[in-house]
């Protein structure tokens, strides 16, 4: 009977600890919640954090808003909010490469991906589309590999930098097509963009709302998807598994996280509020005009996915010898 009663006393010291967790996770949120997103204004990464927040805001009832931290590919405004109080009300929309790419390239991390931070929702997936100018002469991705086989390593490759998804993609299709394009790296899409339509690099694969604008004026020419299946916003545009190069997916994706140790009451919230608004019928059209596909899911989903993903690029940049930066 004694132990009983301890146990009970113990309980009910325990709840009493908890009341309080409870109870904030119960009435959140009383307070403005803020996204970090790790890019300057205005890109692709700006564009699905203000559409999303702003639904966010009306089911909410609390107003969620953007605050910009670029540099250092993302990890710098990962690194922000690792270090925020776990109440909730700082979030990372994260790209893919902060998170799963850039631990197996950077010697000093200011975080550590699955220690420091608690998944709330895929938001969106983009994929990667390979472009050319139209004065290549290129139809086809086999028509862009017949070229660098016969020329080989002049055959121009831009990306937005080591380690980045138009570079992996790259990588990828060298090993597919076993070819080796001369890497030609930018520090963002815009440089890259821009030498690309001066004819100063042959080809560059981007997140699709980059250049969806340039490919619908015909100032670049759609060769390839470098994704699991054709996007809808180019439905013409066969993936390069369908030409012949398999294993070359580099879709880049958006996700919302949260500091490590946030309740998972507060998280379930934040979860329902990104899905509620992904299914937002203007958000949803509004993304998908753009290149991007509305995901959500649960927490536990994303958790796999972006594990699954890390061990993926870790394989990747192993296999081509990549060195990390200092």
């Amino acid at each position: 009977m004694h132990n009983v009663r301890r146990i009970v006393a113990g309980v009910a010291v325990l709840l009493a600890a908890l009341a309080p967790t409870f109870a904030k996770a119960q009435d959140f949120p009383t307070r403005p919640i803020r996204i970090v997103v790790a890019f300057p204004p205005g890109g692709p990464t700006d564009f699905v954090g203000r559409l999303v927040a702003d639904k966010m805001t009306k089911l909410l009832g609390q107003r969620v808003y953007i605050d910009n931290k670029p540099g250092a590919n993302g990890t710098l405004g990962g690194g922000d909010v690792a270090k925020s109080d776990p109440d909730g009300y700082s979030l990372f929309l994260t790209t893919s490469g902060a998170v799963t790419v850039s631990p197996h390239l950077m010697t000093k991390m200011p975080f550590d991906t699955f220690r420091d931070f608690a998944p709330v929702a895929l938001v969106t997936t983009v994929n990667e589309v390979l472009v050319v100018s139209p004065k290549l002469g290129v139809k086809t991705v086999k028509d862009l590999v017949a070229l660098a086989k016969q020329k080989p390593g002049a055959v121009t490759f831009a990306s937005t930098g080591v380690g980045s998804p138009p570079h992996l993609a790259q990588l990828l299709l060298d090993a597919a097509a076993g070819v080796k394009f001369l890497h030609v790296p930018y520090r963002g899409a815009a440089p890259a963009l821009t030498d690309l339509l001066g004819g100063q690099v042959q080809v560059v694969a981007l997140d699709i709302p980059v250049v969806i604008s340039q490919i619908q004026a015909g100032n670049l020419v759609p060769i390839g998807i470098a994704g699991d299946k054709r996007d809808a916003v180019l439905p013409n545009v066969p993936t390069l598994a369908e030409q012949g190069y398999p294993n070359t997916n580099a879709a880049n994706w958006y996700a919302l996280l949260a500091p490590a140790r946030t309740p998972p009451a507060v998280i379930a919230k934040l979860n329902k509020a990104v899905d509620d608004a992904l299914a937002d019928p203007a958000v949803h059209d509004k993304l998908v005009k753009t290149g991007a596909t509305p995901v959500g899911g649960t927490p536990q989903a994303l958790g796999t996915f972006m594990k699954a993903e890390y061990d993926k690029w870790g394989r990747v940049i192993t296999a081509n010898g990549i060195s990390k930066i200092e």
